[in-house]
This record gives C-alpha cells, structure tokens and sequence, in this order.
C-alpha cells in the first residue's frame, strides 16, 4: 500500500491551509449577509433572519453572488414571512 500521497488540504500549495487566511475570507465574505440579518431582525424575528442568513449564504456556497442570492431569498417572501 503507498503511503505517499497528501492529502489536498495540507499541502502549501493550497491557498486556503494558512488557517488564518481562510478565516479572514470567510468572515469577510460573510459579513455584509450577517450585518443584512442584523437589521432584518429588527423588523422581522430572529429566527427569520438567521433563515435569510443561512439560504443566502447556501446560495452563495453554490456559486450565487451576494447579491442575486439575497434577492432571491427575498423574492421567497411574502409579508416578510417564507
């Protein structure tokens, strides 16, 4: 049996193994959706907020911009309710 493959993600030519990289993408790509949830819930819930949070960043993770992805989770919406 060969043991001498790596495994992708430790290897140094991954740009996202510097764990601190990959923190500082994710919370910067993230955080304008979160800040969104933040006033969201002032006029909705919780709950629904962290709803639109959580689908639009789903979409996202499928290839969606920001944008796009926001707006069709907000098309989802009747009387700020899915």
């Amino acid at each position: 049996m060969n043991h001498d493959y790596q495994v992708p993600y430790l290897t140094h030519r991954n740009p996202y193994h510097n764990p601190h990289h990959l923190k500082y993408r994710v919370l910067k790509t993230v955080d304008p959706i979160v800040r969104y949830g933040l006033k969201e819930a002032k006029f909705t819930s919780y709950p629904h907020a962290l709803q639109q949070v959580a689908a639009i960043t789903y979409l996202m993770g499928k290839g969606y911009n920001p944008w796009t992805a926001r707006q069709i989770v907000e098309s989802w919406e009747v009387d700020e309710a899915f």
